[in-house]
C-alpha cells in the first residue's frame, strides 16, 4: 500500500508551508501558512498556497495538524476553513494563537481545536502520529512522527537544538533516537532547511536576554522601544524581564502584541509581575530611563506600531533623541526595504537604533549546518526530502545529507506541486503533479488573479493614458475631443506639445476609420488604441496602458 506526500507550499520559498500526507485514501494537512508579498506584487496583502487540490478532495481531508503557530505555518488556516470544514490539532499555545486569527475571520464554527501534548501518540483517522517537542523561536513547537504502512515518516517542523531554552523545554533527542532504533527505522525524513547555508550552530535564545541586559546598563537614562514578532513570547518575556530587572516599567503596543501577551500571561507561558506592566498612556508620567515599550512592527509593516512611530503618527509615542530603538528580528525576504525605511526614519528622529547587524539582539529559530547534520545522523533516514526554504537552501541541505551518509539517489529535492510516493520499492517523485501556484490576497480571497497582478505591474512601471472622444454614430466625425488624461506617462503641463501631437494622431486615426466606412464602436476604439500606442512608443519608447473611451451620439 503506497503513501503519498503532496507539497502545496514551502519548497522554493520562505513561507506558505503546507503539505498533505495521504494514507488509505485519507488526507492529513500538515501546516497551512502564508507568505509575505514581494516588491513585484503591488497591492497584495499576503500570498496563500493554492487550495485547489484540497477543495477537489475536501471529502477526503481528515484534519489539519499544526507544528507551531508562526504565520508562515498557520496564517492561512482561516482562508482554508472557508473552503473546507476540518478539525485542527496542535499544542495548546499553537491552537490558542491560531484561534484568535480564525475567530477574527468569522470561521470559528468551521473547525474544532484538539490539543495534543509533548510526546503524545494519537491516531488521526488512519494515521498514527507522535508529537515530539522541539525548540524554536515560538514556544511549544513539534516535530511529528507518522507511523504509516510504508514505515515511519518524520517531519522535524521548524527547529534548532537550543541547549539552554528559556522555558527549559528541550528538543527531545531521546525520543527521536528511539524512533530511529525502532523496527525499520526512519523510512523518510522531512527536515527544516532555512539555515542550511549557515555553518556551525545557531546560538541559544537565551543570548538575547544577555544582550538586552547589557543595552539597558549602557543606556540607563534612555527610553527603550523594542520591536519583535508578537508570537515570539520567549523573546518578549526576556526583554520584559531584563527591563524590569533594571527598574523599568513595561508597556506593550500593537494589537497582536497585546493579544498574545495577554494570552501568554493567562495561560502561564509568560511570567511578569503585575506592578511592572503599565498601559501605554501612563508612560508619559515616567522619565525615559524608567520605561521600556515592546511593540509590533519588526518587519516594517505599514500600519504597525513601529512604523507609525517612525512616521510620527503614533498617538502615544513620539520618537526623540531620548530613545533607543531595538529591532529584535531579522527581515523576512521581501521586507528588507520596509525595515531599512523604518531604521532611517528613527535615525532622523535622533534615536539610537540597534538591530541584528549591529548587536546580538536577535537569534534565529532555525538549525544551522552542524545541527542539521546531527539530526540527519541521529535519525539515519532511508530517504530524505529537504523542506522549508528557498531552492538554494534545499540544495545545500541535500549536500549535508550526502556528507553524513545518505545515498545521493535517496535524497529528493522537491518543489511545490510535486508528489512523493512511498511504497515497497522505495520512493519516487512525480513533478508538478498538482496545482501549487500562488493565491494572491488583496482584501478578500480570490480577488486578485495573475492577470490583475500583471496589469498592476505594467501600470506601476509604464503608467496610464486615457483618450476620451465623442463621435457621430452615423458619419464617424468627431463631435467633441479628443481629450487625453495621463498618469505616469508624462506630466501633462510640461508636455503640451507632445499631448497635442497625440490628439492629432487620434483625430487622424478616427478619420481613417470613418473613411474606410468603419463607424462602429469597437472598430473606432481599436483604431484609437493601436495608433496612439504606436505614437507613444515611437516618441517616448514607453508602453503605458492605453485606454480609449469612444462615445457615440
Amino acid at each position: 500500500m503506497s503513501v503519498r506526500i503532496v507539497f502545496l507550499g514551502g519548497l522554493g520559498e520562505i513561507g506558505r508551508n503546507c503539505f498533505c500526507l495521504e494514507v488509505d485514501g485519507r488526507i492529513l494537512v500538515v501546516d497551512c501558512g502564508i507568505m509575505f508579498p514581494d516588491a513585484d506584487m503591488p497591492g497584495i496583502d499576503l500570498v496563500l498556497p493554492d487550495f485547489t487540490y484540497l477543495r477537489d478532495n475536501a471529502d477526503r481531508v481528515e484534519a489539519v495538524l499544526l507544528t507551531h503557530a508562526h504565520e508562515d505555518h498557520a496564517g492561512g488556516l482561516a482562508f482554508l476553513l472557508r473552503d473546507i470544514s476540518v478539525p485542527i490539532y496542535g499544542s495548546a499555545l499553537s491552537l490558542a494563537l491560531a484561534r484568535n486569527r480564525i475567530d477574527e475571520a468569522g470561521m470559528i464554527d468551521r473547525t474544532e481545536f484538539i490539543t495534543v501534548a509533548d510526546g503524545e501518540r494519537r491516531r488521526i483517522g488512519p494515521i498514527d502520529c507522535q508529537f515530539v517537542p522541539v525548540t524554536h523561536s515560538v514556544p511549544h513547537g513539534f516535530a511529528v512522527a507518522f507511523f504509516t504502512p510504508e514505515g515511519t515518516i518524520v517531519h522535524t517542523g521548524d527547529f534548532k537544538l537550543d541547549l539552554t531554552p528559556v522555558d527549559g523545554r528541550h528538543t527531545d533527542l531521546a525520543l527521536l533516537g528511539e524512533l530511529a532504533r525502532r523496527d525499520g527505522g526512519i523510512r523518510l525524513l522531512l527536515s527544516d532547511s532555512t539555515n542550511a547555508e549557515r555553518p556551525g550552530f545557531t546560538p541559544s535564545e537565551a543570548t538575547v536576554g544577555t544582550a538586552m541586559r547589557a543595552l539597558f546598563r549602557e543606556h540607563a537614562d534612555k527610553r527603550f522601544i523594542v520591536a519583535s514578532f508578537a508570537s515570539h513570547l520567549h523573546r518578549v518575556e526576556q526583554v520584559a524581564q531584563a527591563a524590569i530587572a533594571h527598574g523599568r516599567k513595561v508597556a506593550f503596543v500593537g494589537r497582536s502584541m497585546l493579544q498574545n501577551v495577554s494570552l501568554g500571561r493567562e495561560r502561564g507561558f509568560i511570567d511578569l509581575p503585575e506592578y511592572a506592566v503599565v498601559d501605554i498612556e501612563e508612560t508619559a508620567k515616567h522619565a525615559p530611563g524608567e520605561i521600556c515599550i515592546i511593540c509590533t512592527g519588526s518587519q516594517g509593516e505599514p500600519m504597525s506600531a513601529l512604523s507609525l512611530m517612525a512616521a510620527h503618527e503614533h498617538k502615544h509615542v513620539k520618537v526623540s533623541p531620548d530613545d533607543v530603538v531595538v529591532i529584535s528580528a531579522h527581515a523576512i525576504p521581501g521586507n528588507e526595504s520596509n525595515v531599512s525605511r523604518v531604521i532611517d526614519a528613527m535615525h532622523r528622529a535622533g534615536a539610537e537604533v540597534v538591530h541584528d547587524r549591529t548587536s546580538p539582539v536577535h537569534v534565529s529559530g532555525h538549525a544551522s549546518q552542524e545541527e542539521l547534520k546531527f539530526m540527519l545522523s541521529l535519525l539515519s533516514p532511508e530517504w530524505f526530502v529537504p523542506v522549508h526554504g528557498e531552492y538554494r537552501h534545499l540544495v545545500h541541505h541535500a549536500r549535508l545529507a550526502h556528507e553524513v551518509g545518505v545515498p545521493e539517489d535517496h535524497v529528493l529535492v522537491c518543489e511545490d506541486g510535486d508528489v512523493v510516493t512511498i511504497d515497497d520499492e522505495g520512493a519516487e517523485v512525480e513533478r508538478r503533479a498538482v496545482p501549487a501556484g500562488y493565491m494572491y490576497v488583496d482584501g478578500i480571497v480570490g480577488d486578485v488573479s495573475r492577470g490583475v497582478l500583471r496589469d498592476r505591474r505594467m501600470l506601476s512601471e509604464e503608467g496610464l493614458v486615457v483618450v476620451i472622444v465623442t463621435v457621430d454614430a452615423t458619419t464617424g466625425e468627431i463631435v467633441t475631443g479628443p481629450e487625453i488624461v495621463t498618469r505616469g506617462w508624462v506630466y501633462a503641463p510640461e508636455a503640451e506639445g507632445l499631448i497635442e501631437d497625440a490628439k492629432q494622431v487620434v483625430r487622424d486615426s478616427i478619420a481613417q476609420a470613418a473613411g474606410e466606412g468603419a463607424t462602429d464602436f469597437d472598430t473606432m476604439r481599436r483604431h484609437c488604441r493601436k495608433s496612439l500606442a504606436r505614437f507613444i512608443d515611437e516618441r517616448t519608447r514607453r508602453r503605458p496602458a492605453v485606454i480609449p473611451v469612444v462615445m457615440e451620439v
